[in-house]
């Protein structure tokens, strides 16, 4: 029986307001994107429920999950709930992930990036999250190598039950991804800077990991 290929997860620039909705929107329209990372610049809780709120149907309206995270400190749970995200992203120490798995419960998906190590990654995995992110940008923009990226989701997928994420920096890079046997493929900048919109970016990025949504 074939493996199942991955899905596509989309993560955004960092946003400071709703503007970037209309972009969103086109970028989900093909109903071939699972998830979208929902990236959120520092600002008082209100405002990021109400930023939440506003992006969420160009996200869900077209079938993909809603995932929120914030830069800086933030009460991911209370934000999520009260913006109808369908869950969260966070960095930080097990401890901080193991409480914000009690606060959300089952109702709400939780998934963790920043990952250092393969200690530290198997302390997540055992905190129950619902997926890791491998690769993504750091703070400071730069990205770790694409082979220790495909090493690092190649050994996860391989051992783990847990779904992980594997970040493609290109388009390029999504075959070498795919190939590790990763559930989800995350692209940000592909997508959004590609030169015919994000929808062609979208497009072009399930092309590369070839599932047969591709062919729509």
């Amino acid at each position: 029986m074939a493996e199942p290929a991955a899905r596509l997860y989309l993560i955004t620039p960092v946003l400071e307001d709703a503007s970037f909705a209309p972009r969103l929107a086109e970028a989900c329209a093909g109903g071939t994107v699972a998830a979208v990372l929902l990236r959120l610049a520092s600002a008082d809780e209100r405002s990021l429920i109400n930023q939440v709120k506003a992006l969420a149907p160009s996200v869900q309206d077209h079938g993909a999950a809603l995932i929120v995270t914030v830069e800086g400190e933030a009460d991911l749970a209370t934000i999520a709930a009260r913006g109808g995200a369908d869950g969260v992203h966070a960095q930080g120490s097990p401890a901080r992930i193991r409480e914000l798995r009690e606060r959300l419960k089952g109702e709400r998906a939780l998934g963790v990036g920043g990952i250092r190590t393969k200690d530290d990654a198997m302390t997540f995995g055992e905190a129950g999250v619902d997926y890791l992110l491998f690769g993504e940008p750091r703070p400071d923009g730069s990205l770790p190598s694409l082979e220790s990226v495909v090493e690092r989701a190649g050994w996860w997928a391989e051992i783990f039950e847990t779904p992980c994420a594997a970040y493609a920096p290109s388009l390029d890079a999504i075959p070498a991804l795919v190939a590790t046997q990763a559930e989800f493929i995350a692209v940000g900048d592909a997508v959004w800077s590609h030169p015919d919109g994000p929808a062609k970016g979208v497009e072009a990025a399930v092309a590369a990991i070839g599932t047969e949504e591709a062919v729509r």
